[in-house]
């Protein structure tokens, strides 16, 4: 029986670290949508968060570089 839950552990272990490279990605998701219904504020906001929470990730590098132009575009 003890074997069977360490193996479950695992899975789920597993499967929770491919699980971390969507870093961020939900929030990402929402800020696009916001921007998209004009709701530039609440998109900037969302976009600094999902950089400064997940710095290395490439959702990072999105949200930079859409703030980058929401922010010229002022």
């Amino acid at each position: 029986m003890k074997k069977y839950v360490l193996i479950l552990l695992a899975v789920c272990c597993t499967a929770l670290t491919a699980c971390s490279s969507d870093q961020g990605k939900q929030q990402l998701e929402t800020a696009q949508f916001e921007e998209k219904q004009n709701n530039r504020e609440h998109a900037v906001k969302l976009y600094e968060e999902v950089v400064s929470k997940y710095p290395s990730s490439p959702n990072a590098k999105i949200a930079q570089e859409r703030l980058n132009v929401l922010k010229v575009s002022k």
